[in-house]
Parts: C-alpha cells; structure tokens; sequence
C-alpha cells in the first residue's frame, strides 16, 4: 500500500475513533489523560476505566497488528537513557501543556478551541524546529 493511503487510512480511524469516543461517552480522545486515569488511581472513579483500558489496549493492539500486517520500515536502535530522556521531556510537555497532541491536535482543533490552536502551533512549531537543529548538527 503506497505511504499516502496509509496515512490516510491511519487518519481517518483516529478521526473515526476520537469521534465514537465523544459521541458515545461524551469524552475527548486525549491519550495522556486516558493513560493518567490508569496509572494514577485517584484520577479517574473505578467505573471509568473499563472504557480507558478497551482504549488504550486497542491503541497497542491495533498499532502491533499493523506493524505486522504492513511490516513498517527497520529504524536503528536508540539508547535506553536516550529513550527514557525523551519520554520523560514528553510527559513533562504533555503536564505542562494541559494535554498532548491527539487532545489539543486532534479533538481540540476538531471542537474549534483557541487553546488548543494554541497548543498544537507550539507543540508543532517546536518539533519542526527541534528537527531542523538536529539535522544541523548531525552534518
């Protein structure tokens, strides 16, 4: 399958899903604050997270079933500290942002929030320019 479609096909059930999410449960299909109510007890009451682990297990299983379906291209190995390092920067965006880039990219921008605009034009613009500097010094 040309690269295009899947990306398209990889937009469309985002769209598809975050939209099932907020028209069934009436909830945003932010992943870190899905995840957060998991992880951290307090944060979501006993009955709401039936619907968070079907959430996030179909992320992971979805995601593991295409990789083998359409066998995604070999990447090199990082470090683990490296790895960790990067995770912990993106939690601690994720915190300070009031939400991560599938809640203000997707479901915000979708129900028109300043806020989110505003987050998703920070988020991006920094990713582009971290890519730019990287690629920089790399030569």
């Amino acid at each position: 399958m040309h690269p295009f479609l899947q990306s398209l096909a990889g937009g469309l059930l985002i769209g598809a899903a975050s939209w099932l999410l907020l028209f069934t449960l009436g909830r945003v299909a932010g992943i870190s604050g899905i995840t957060s109510g998991l992880i951290a007890p307090r944060a979501a009451p006993r009955d709401d997270r039936d619907w968070r682990w079907a959430f996030v297990l179909g992320l992971a299983g979805t995601g593991a079933a295409m990789a083998v379906w359409m066998a995604p291209p070999q990447i090199a190995p990082r470090p683990i500290a490296l790895l960790i390092g990067a995770g912990l920067l993106v939690g601690y965006g994720t915190v300070t942002g009031s939400g991560c880039t599938s809640g203000h990219g997707v479901c915000g921008l979708g129900r028109r929030s300043l806020r989110s605009l505003a987050a998703t034009l920070v988020f991006m613009g920094l990713g582009m320019a971290t890519v730019g500097v990287v690629k920089a010094l790399a030569v």
